[in-house]
């Protein structure tokens, strides 16, 4: 994308000035108390004001729609309905200069290297409970303290690898960490997109302004990886909670962007105290786990008993050192509100420094005379307690009324240990582009910190974040709002980072990173995606069928009609539909059951239905997805929602959005095709939409053909454009369709990309190329592959299109209806080999 010369925007300047008067200086984050612009924003400064409004807003624009495109969101908690949101970013970045970056720098490095230590020794000797520098209920009250974890080896160079803190600036320019993220810190990811998007729309900008790359914190990130595995040939994962979490995205766009395999609990299981991942070419160790699921998750059988999201046996495994895990369990006990009052005093002890980045003053409830001081002064304090609890937030007294104060007082009374109360600092603000014009906003930068080989690396930038309104300091991602890229600004041109590396490495064979819920993800996207095309071309010819009908006897065409309806039930399997109990009145009125297959979302079978779990076995490989398949998925989605607004009087309306599906599904099926290496991951795709081509082929022709019709040239031709297949038909024939000669094209031929000769032929060869054990004999699926394939060679195509004397054929019911049985025992062969790792029985000698 080419920026456009500010020269060329000279002409709203005026107009832009008077409209916004931040550009005089009333900004904290840009100007100085006097008034004056710092130093470091005057080039944006000057920029903005020659980029004018118009332009502004479009570079706006610009950004939504990258981000839309890249599929970047966050699930805000707060949405009831839990969908996901695009994540949003403001135009304009935040701004610091080199030398302040610098003295934020080393208190940044002080904490981290003081929570490293506190964290080595609340989990080993405990020296500081002991000497009273802590308190005890301080420690063992608190859910992050993991017993099951004291005592557990950690690294000695990097107890803590990964840390984040949550910053304020005060207007006197004044550095303040709100809260310490130790445990899984989220937003690096969401930075890095940030940052490649605002390199996007402002390109000259950002050149011109000489911005500290963000690339070589992410290289330290991989080198300290690769040291906690212990071992040059080591494997590292990133294991997440799945596509419902909140932060999804970020999970799998680290794992792309480090060249690590993202995986949930389910795909790792521990054989003799050694973590191993469930791959196509069976269980392979795994060395480090960088984990986003929160500690006490992370094993069912000594942690949470109730949780879904681990390893059972994780915990033994990293108490026999056979798995590093970045960050430590039990890393969650240093978010603890309630260490801020303590940390000088820790400093002095561990350190023998001053604390170089303090929090605001904080009062920890269970200490008697703190307790004393928060109660009489609840209304010019943010009282938070010291573990999240979900729907609690940071209280700000002052927005209480008295009945509110006094029912938190008997809380704290009643629990003193679990609650702090902090002073509410005055905050500096940045400008915003909100609404057309820009705001003052209050806000948080998150700075990212991880351990190397010679002390802490501080991401220069990080995630900044904004209040959803003008007088509102409380910023939460969990219930939305503004993001911001983050440039620390360098005095001379800034060399760039490559995270490719500079040594030869060796080749890493793709099936044993290809864990066996990603290949079953790809088997049923490619099932689904089949599975709603082949829908949507049989909808598609019933609504046309309804709205232009053929030039064909009306007995004929109702008839024809009315086995197209069957159909519909039949190929979807939303019974009774057509074929049930009272089809025969659904068959003379069929618009409201048509309505309910394309748009109710909870009935299995529906259009509706089938592109949801389309999407959402997409979003279970989100990492394995290019951003131009995902970019078409969103299209689907967006196709999807404007489908469901379709209401009865409309149904006619519909045909406009199946036909910009049937285009949107053709792209990813292109794209899949082309674009995709064609490895064990993309055979499975490919299998997963040949198999329920095949079978909605089997249902189709059965439903349709089995019972001969006076005159089936109506119908002939239905199917045929059904099956795409009507100018192929009509090139080779020219004829009307007759049976046989249909039979041929849709059912027995192998090069009609259609045919369920084509599809059985395909199934054959991808299951061949498979992985498999090097048994002497064919595996159960190929044996079924082959006996599908081979019953279909073997059948007469004129004996199939006769009908016997009670006017049915028989042959051709036959022969589909084996094919109806091979097809999912075929599919179930293909779970059972590669999609579960089950121990097999063994024999006792």
């Amino acid at each position: 994308m080419q920026e456009a010369q500010v020269s060329l925007k000279t002409d709203s300047n005026t107009e832009f000035l008077a409209k916004y008067p931040l550009l005089d200086g009333i900004f904290d984050e840009m100007s100085s108390s006097n008034g004056d612009i710092r130093p470091h924003w005057e080039y944006m400064h000057r920029s903005l004001k020659m980029l004018g409004q118009a332009e502004l807003e479009r570079r706006g624009q610009d950004a939504r729609r990258l981000l839309r495109d890249n599929g970047v969101s966050y699930n805000v908690c707060a949405d009831a309905q839990n969908r996901d949101r695009p994540w949003q970013l403001d135009p304009i970045p935040l701004l610091i200069a080199s030398q302040e970056w610098s003295g934020l720098e080393k208190g940044l490095i002080q904490r981290a290297e003081l929570l490293s230590l506190l964290l080595t020794d609340l989990y080993g000797p405990q020296e500081t409970l002991k000497r009273g520098l802590l308190p005890v209920e301080l420690v063992s009250t608190h859910p992050g303290f993991l017993r099951a974890c004291h005592g557990l080896k950690m690294s000695p160079l990097h107890p803590l690898p990964l840390y984040a803190a949550d910053l304020v600036r005060t207007p006197d320019g004044e550095w303040r960490c709100l809260a310490d993220r130790t445990q899984a810190p989220i937003g690096a990811g969401y930075a890095l997109e940030n940052r490649i998007i605002m390199s996007r729309i402002l390109p000259s900008l950002f050149r011109d302004s000489h911005v500290h790359r963000l690339a070589l914190f992410f290289r330290t990130l991989r080198t300290t990886l690769a040291r906690l595995g212990g071992r040059e040939d080591h494997r590292i994962v990133v294991l997440t909670p799945g596509p419902a979490n909140e932060a999804y995205f970020e999970h799998a766009y680290l794992a792309k962007y480090l060249g690590y395999t993202l995986v949930e609990g389910g795909d790792l299981i521990v054989r003799e105290g050694k973590v191993r991942l469930k791959t196509l070419d069976g269980l392979q160790s795994v060395d480090v786990i960088l984990r986003r699921v929160n500690d006490s998750y992370c094993d069912p059988l000594e942690l949470r008993q109730d949780s879904l999201l681990g390893v059972a046996g994780l915990v033994q495994s990293v108490r026999l050192g056979k798995v590093a895990i970045a960050n430590p369990l039990g890393s969650n006990l240093l978010e603890n509100p309630g260490l801020l009052p303590f940390l000088p005093k820790l400093a002095k002890y561990f350190l023998d420094e001053e604390l170089l980045m303090p929090s605001p003053q904080t009062w920890w409830c269970g200490d008697p005379q703190s307790r004393n001081y928060v109660l009489a002064n609840l209304e010019q304090l943010i009282i938070k307690r010291i573990a999240s609890v979900p729907g609690k937030m940071s209280i700000r007294g002052q927005m209480l009324s008295s009945k509110q104060r006094e029912l938190l007082a008997d809380q704290i009374r009643t629990q003193p240990n679990w609650f702090v109360g902090s002073e509410e600092i005055a905050r500096s603000t940045a400008p915003v582009f909100v609404n057309g014009r820009l705001e003052p906003r209050y806000l948080v930068l998150r700075s990212f910190l991880v351990s190397s080989e010679h002390g802490y690396r501080v991401m220069p930038g990080g995630l900044t974040r904004v209040a959803l309104n003008d007088n509102n300091p409380i910023i939460s991602t969990n219930t939305g709002g503004l993001s911001k890229d983050t440039w620390v600004l360098a005095s001379e041109p800034t060399n760039s980072v490559s995270l490719i590396p500079t040594t030869q490495s060796a080749y890493f064979e793709g099936t044993r990173e290809m864990p066996s819920r990603v290949a079953e993800n790809l088997f049923w996207l490619g099932r689904y995606a089949e599975r709603a095309e082949s829908t949507i071309r049989l909808l598609r010819t019933v609504l046309i069928y309804l709205t232009e009908p053929f030039d064909y006897p009306s007995s004929s065409s109702k008839i024809s009609l009315h086995s197209l309806l069957r159909a519909v039930t039949s190929v979807t399997e939303t019974y009774p539909g057509f074929v049930g109990e009272g089809a025969a009145a659904r068959l003379e009125a069929p618009e409201i059951e048509l309505l309910s297959i394309f748009l109710d979302s909870h009935r299995p079978g529906s259009l509706s239905f089938n592109l949801q779990f389309l999407l959402n076995s997409a979003r279970s490989v989100r990492d394995r997805v290019s951003p131009d398949i995902w970019r078409v998925l969103s299209n689907i989605e967006d196709q999807l929602q404007a489908l469901q607004k379709e209401t009865p009087s409309k149904l006619n309306d519909t045909l406009v959005e199946l036909d910009n599906l049937i285009t949107a599904l053709a792209a990813f099926a292109g794209l899949s095709l082309e674009n995709m290496t064609q490895g064990q991951g993309w055979r499975f795709l490919m299998i997963g939409r040949r198999l329920e081509r095949a079978f909605n082929l089997t249902q189709l022709l059965r439903t349709t053909l089995s019972t001969p019709g006076t005159d089936d040239s109506a119908l002939l031709e239905h199917l045929l454009n059904t099956t795409d297949s009507l100018l192929t038909y009509r090139r080779h024939f020219r004829s009307q369709p007759e049976v046989q000669a249909t039979l041929q094209l849709i059912l027995h031929s192998e090069e009609n990309p259609r045919a369920l000769g084509y599809q059985l032929a395909n199934l054959e060869k991808c299951i061949g190329n498979l992985p498999r054990n090097n048994s002497l004999f064919r595996s159960q699926e190929e044996r079924l592959s082959l006996e599908a394939l081979t019953l279909l060679r073997l059948a007469d195509i004129k004996t199939l299109a006769q009908p016997s004397k009670d006017n049915f054929r028989t042959e051709l019911d036959q022969l589909l209806a084996r094919l109806g049985h091979l097809l999912p025992a075929l599919s179930d062969a293909l779970t059972s080999a590669y999609f579960s790792h089950a121990e097999q029985p063994q024999h006792l000698m």
